[in-house]
C-alpha cells in the first residue's frame, strides 16, 4: 500500500470511529433525557408536621423526648444516645423486654460525658462508662435470631437484678457500631434483604399520629398517651390513621419508605406511667376495629394494626416542627 492508499485508508477508518462514537454519545443523551422526560414526576402534598422525637436507649425502657435527631439507617440517633442500642438479657444472652419484666419502662438510660446513667424509682443512679473495651462481649438471642452485645459491667447487672427484684440474674449489654446487625428479614419477609437493625423488635423507625391515640382513647375508660405505643416520630395535624396511607414520606432531608403496618402484642397493656401490666386494654379494644384486611392474615394474624413501620431510604436530621410530605409518583 503507497502513502495515499494508506492516508485515504486512515481517514476512512477514522470516519467511521468518529461516527460511531458520536451515534453512541446521541444515544446516551437520548437516553438520559428520555428518563428525565419520561419519568413521572413526584408529586408532593403535605400531611403532617412532626410533634414528638422519641429514642429509647434501652429496650423497653423510658423514651428521651428530643428536639432534633439523626435519621440514621439503623435509627434515631441523638449524641451518644441510638435507639434500641442497649439491652437487657438473662445470664444466658436471652433478651429481656417489658413483656416479662412490666417494670422496665420506668428505667431511665441516658449518657453524659462519655457516660451511661441509670435510673429508676427507688434506686440511686448508677453512672458507668459507654466504651468498656476491657469487658467481654456476649452472644444474645433477640426473636431467635443471634446479635451481640458488649456487657456493661458488674455493676450494672446487680443495679439491674436489685431493682427487678428476681431471683434470677439480669445482665445489661451495649450494640457497638463494629457489631454485625440482625437483618429485618429474618424477622418479617416484607423488608427489604438489606436493612439492618440493632435490637428493635423489627424495623428501624416507627411512626404513629397524635390523632389516632386521640381516637383509640375516645373508645376506652382511660386516655392513653403515645409513649404506651413506643413511636419514634410522632405526627400532628392530620386524621386519626392518615399514617397508614403515606407510603413514602419526606421530613427535611429525610425520606422514609413505609414497610408495613405495626401489629401490636401484649406490651401496649403495660402502662408506661406506672409500670404495671393488666393485660387486656388497649389491645382488646384495638382489636374490635383495627384487624388486618382477611388477605393480611398471614403477615398479622390476630395482632391489631397502630403506628407505621419505616426504613430509611435517605438519611439526614429530623426536627420537631418539620412539616411532613406525602410522596407520590
Amino acid at each position: 500500500m503507497d502513502l495515499k492508499e494508506l492516508v485515504v485508508s486512515t481517514l476512512a477508518q477514522n470516519k467511521k470511529a468518529a461516527l460511531l462514537i458520536g451515534g453512541a454519545g446521541v444515544a446516551v443523551l437520548g437516553l438520559g433525557l428520555g428518563y428525565k422526560y419520561l419519568r413521572k414526576p413526584e408529586k408532593v402534598v403535605r400531611v403532617g408536621v412532626v410533634s414528638q422525637l422519641l429514642i429509647y436507649p434501652l429496650k423497653s425502657g423510658k423514651a428521651v423526648s428530643v428536639a432534633l435527631a439523626e435519621c440514621q439507617k439503623i435509627g434515631l440517633k441523638f449524641g451518644e444516645l441510638q435507639d434500641r442500642h442497649w439491652l437487657v438479657v438473662t445470664e444466658d444472652g436471652h433478651m429481656v423486654t417489658g413483656r416479662q419484666e412490666p417494670r422496665l419502662v420506668l428505667v431511665s438510660l441516658t449518657c453524659e460525658g462519655g457516660q451511661v446513667c441509670l435510673n429508676g424509682p427507688n434506686m440511686e443512679e448508677l453512672r458507668f462508662p459507654i466504651k468498656q473495651p476491657d469487658n467481654a462481649v456476649i452472644d444474645c438471642r433477640v426473636f431467635g435470631a443471634d446479635i451481640q452485645g458488649r456487657d456493661c459491667g458488674d455493676e450494672a447487672s446487680r443495679w439491674l437484678t436489685h431493682y427487678l427484684g428476681a431471683e434470677k440474674t439480669f445482665r445489661l449489654v451495649h450494640f457497638e457500631p463494629q457489631m454485625r446487625a440482625r437483618r429485618s428479614v429474618e424477622e418479617e419477609p416484607l423488608f427489604p434483604q438489606y436493612e439492618q437493625v440493632a435490637y428493635p423488635d423489627i424495623g428501624p423507625v416507627m411512626l404513629l399520629s397524635e390523632a389516632s391515640v386521640k381516637d383509640l382513647s375516645s373508645k376506652l375508660d382511660k386516655d392513653v398517651t403515645v409513649e404506651r405505643f413506643r413511636p419514634n416520630i410522632v405526627i400532628s395535624d392530620c386524621e386519626a390513621f392518615d399514617e397508614d396511607s403515606w407510603e413514602e414520606i419526606q421530613i427535611g432531608s429525610v425520606r422514609l419508605q413505609r414497610v408495613m403496618s405495626c401489629g401490636r402484642c401484649i406490651f401496649t397493656t403495660v402502662d408506661p406511667e406506672t409500670g404495671i401490666i393488666n393485660r387486656k386494654e388497649p389491645l382488646e379494644t384495638l382489636k374490635s376495629y383495627r384487624l388486618c384486611k382477611p388477605s393480611e392474615k398471614q403477615i398479622y394474624k390476630s395482632a391489631p394494626l397502630f403506628g407505621q413501620l419505616h426504613t430509611v431510604k435517605k438519611t439526614g436530621i429530623l426536627q420537631v416542627g418539620d412539616e411532613v410530605y406525602k410522596i407520590s409518583h
